[in-house]
């Protein structure tokens, strides 16, 4: 009677390892196979160590799909893998190949013996799994063992810890009578201060009654001088009601005499005040139209408010420094800033605040700046505070009629400065000033 063979495990029926390394031989050749379906010519492109991760299922599935079909993909497979891999042309691999890679070998290549190949390989796989599982039972043992030891030890020491803690208690007890016998000698004294105190504020009070009678007689005496003194104040009013008398007499010969000189001179009346002219003069000046834009957005138009008298500068520091010098440290940007802002501060001038966020600046050293020239002031944002915050409330505390220049490339921060009634200085124009 013949006995009818085995059927062919399918890849999901195989072993994690053996199914593994199937996936991975696979995936090696599949960009030269022939033919490929679908769903596997779009893992064919991916590089070769993401193949087997990113396709493992889906080279599986189309395996087990026709393992045993005439030129399936099994076949084609098998096929590429001889060509290029010459481990794998002959039938047997050799006798140091892991029983997972004889086994895919097995399966996928199907040499004559490729039955027998594959059941000796997945028994060693098995035997393997037997022997590495008594191997964890043992070392599992040999922990348990140790834990069981750690505990007795702790118990001992436990113990001993309990026993020093007795000990303490009977120490902390006697000391606590020492404290009560010393707390009622405390007591004692403090009764004695108590009657020493008593007698001291009797002494007091003797005291106080002999100073309130002096009291009274330096108030009897106060009295005395407030009327003396009073007897005098009327006296030098007096005397200041004669000096008025004498200076309103010599005010009105003045202005009698000027109304004459007026009168002789035939002077006109005064019209108008010099702070009327001044005002006349501003207010034939035409406003700015409403929703114009205030950028500044040349290099000349810069130039020309810088000129102007008592112009101001704030500047972002970093949104300039970010653009400028994005390469350097920030310490180092803030020294190049600096450096560059020396030659148009002197040429024209301008009251110049540069603010940096403090946030971008770790440590104390952040409040100071190496190498600022004279006439620019450096602010950092306080913690909770960004820079945009501190150049809004600078620009918000200028009269208004101030030429304010605020450089940022911050929208919200330009269209805020803009209704305060500074200009917006875009930062490409301040770099080419600085150039």
């Amino acid at each position: 009677m013949t006995t009818a063979p085995a059927p062919v495990p399918s890849v999901a029926e195989l072993p994690e390892p053996v199914r593994t390394r199937l996936v991975a031989l696979c995936a090696e050749v599949l960009p030269q196979v022939p033919d490929l379906p679908a769903a596997l010519r779009r893992i064919a492109a991916f590089a070769p160590a993401r193949r087997a991760k990113a396709g493992g299922t889906a080279i599986a599935t189309a395996l087990d799909a026709d393992p045993d079909a005439e030129g399936g993909l099994r076949e084609r497979l098998a096929v590429q893998l001889r060509s290029t891999q010459p481990r794998y042309a002959a039938d047997r691999l050799p006798s140091g190949a892991e029983a997972a890679e004889i086994a895919a070998f097995a399966w996928l290549l199907r040499p004559e013996t490729w039955v027998e190949q594959l059941e000796e390989a997945l028994q060693g796989l098995q035997q393997t799994r037997s022997g590495v599982a008594e191997q964890d039972v043992a070392r599992l043992q040999r922990r348990v063992d140790q834990l069981e030891q750690e505990l007795r030890e702790a118990r001992e020491r436990r113990r001993t810890d309990l026993e020093g803690v007795k000990q303490e208690n009977a120490l902390l007890r006697r000391r606590l009578g020492e404290a009560r016998s010393g707390g009622r000698e405390a007591l004692a004294e403090a009764e004695e201060g108590l009657a020493a105190a008593r007698t001291a504020r009797a002494e007091a009070e003797a005291t106080a009654a002999s100073q309130a009678r002096e009291l009274r007689q330096l108030r009897g005496r106060v009295t005395q001088l407030e009327a003396e003194a009073g007897d005098e104040r009327r006296a030098a009013r007096g005397e200041r009601e004669v000096a008025t008398q004498r200076s309103r007499l010599l005010l009105e010969t003045i202005i009698d005499a000027a109304s004459g000189l007026r009168r002789e001179l035939a002077l006109p009346q005064v019209s108008g005040t010099p702070g009327e002219n001044v005002e006349a003069t501003y207010a034939e000046v035409p406003s700015e139209p409403a929703g114009r834009s205030r950028t500044v957005a040349s290099l000349g138009e810069l130039e020309g408010y810088l000129a102007m008298p008592r112009a101001r500068l704030v500047i972002d520091g970093y949104n300039v420094t970010k653009q400028a010098w994005p390469a350097s440290p920030l310490e180092a940007q803030r020294i190049r800033l600096m450096q560059a802002l020396a030659p148009l501060v002197a040429r024209t001038g301008a009251e110049t605040t540069v603010v940096f966020d403090a946030a971008a600046v770790p440590g104390a050293a952040a409040r100071h700046v190496a190498g600022a020239p004279r006439g620019v002031r450096v602010v950092f944002s306080p913690a909770g505070v960004i820079a945009d915050d501190v150049i809004r409330e600078l620009v918000a505390a200028e009269p208004a009629g101030r030429v304010v220049l605020v450089v940022s490339d911050d929208q919200a921060v330009a269209r805020d400065i803009a209704l305060s009634g500074g200009r917006p200085v875009p930062t490409p124009v301040l770099l080419q000033a600085l150039r």
